[in-house]
């Protein structure tokens, strides 16, 4: 008989604040089982194992992404959309360290369409783009490094590689500064 309470959303749902506590590498149907005080075979009623966890939490982590996103672009063009994307990407990965890692785990392509997440992301990363007047070749380059700026500086900073006595929102606003001069002036070929 199911617990009371214990559903696959509630499931999922606590497995990806459990990624945040302690990393999506450590989350296991152990580890949830104990959170909820049951054995670890109690979680099969409501997830097929291991795997498809990890994928729900992904699927999970990709819609509440392109949420945030598209809130922070949301009547925002140009300079002003651009920093309030990135972030708010920042905010995302460094405030939710297990989600994000979540967001790069391999899912299968029939589970990917259960969400809308991914394609939302990438329309909100085309979206802040349209700003900048960009040729669709262009657009796709600038994505590319849009999400490389923000996924780099974001992964060195939840890692602590930034050790400069330097303030890091100083450099992160130098950061974006760049890439909208640098997006500003895109070649035009």
């Amino acid at each position: 008989m199911p617990r009371v309470g214990l559903t696959r959303d509630a499931l999922v749902s606590a497995a990806a604040d459990v990624a945040d506590e302690i990393g999506f590498d450590r989350l296991t149907l152990a580890v949830l089982a104990q959170r909820f005080g049951v054995r670890d075979a109690s979680l099969y009623t409501h997830v097929r194992g291991l795997s498809d966890l990890l994928e729900s939490v992904a699927l999970l982590a990709h819609d509440e992404w392109a949420d945030t996103l598209w809130q922070a672009v949301a009547g925002r063009s140009g300079h002003t959309a651009l920093r309030a994307f990135a972030d708010a990407y920042r905010a995302f990965a460094t405030g939710h360290p297990g989600r994000y890692a979540a967001t790069r785990y391999p899912v299968p392509p029939e589970r990917l369409a259960e969400s809308t997440g991914i394609p939302r992301i990438i329309e909100a990363c085309y979206a802040l783009l349209r700003g900048y007047d960009l040729t669709e070749d262009d657009a796709t380059d600038a994505v590319r490094l849009l999400r490389s700026t923000c996924h780099g500086f974001s992964d060195l900073e939840a890692v602590g590689g930034f050790t400069a006595d330097r303030d890091l929102d100083a450099s992160w606003r130098r950061a974006i500064d760049a890439l909208h001069h640098t997006l500003t002036h895109w070649s035009k070929t």
